[in-house]
């Protein structure tokens, strides 16, 4: 069984630590970001299943890449 540590509340500050609402910094930013990702993902798998020489191209640009890094 874990230890949970507990913070202890003030006690001029009135109401409790739940009664705060938390908020993001960047309210949706999340989701967006994931809808993105999920987007591209969806997107390269279509395109290897109708054009497979798609994946030829890329790692031929890839070993291309690859030989310019010293």
């Amino acid at each position: 069984m874990t230890h949970r540590a507990r913070h202890k509340e003030r006690q001029d500050v009135p109401g409790s630590s739940a009664d705060v609402q938390r908020r993001d910094v960047t309210p949706g930013r999340g989701e967006f970001v994931e809808l993105l990702g999920l987007t591209l993902a969806a997107g390269a798998f279509v395109l290897f299943v109708v054009r497979p020489e798609a994946s030829e191209a890329l790692v031929h640009l890839a070993t291309k890449a690859a030989a310019l890094v010293p």
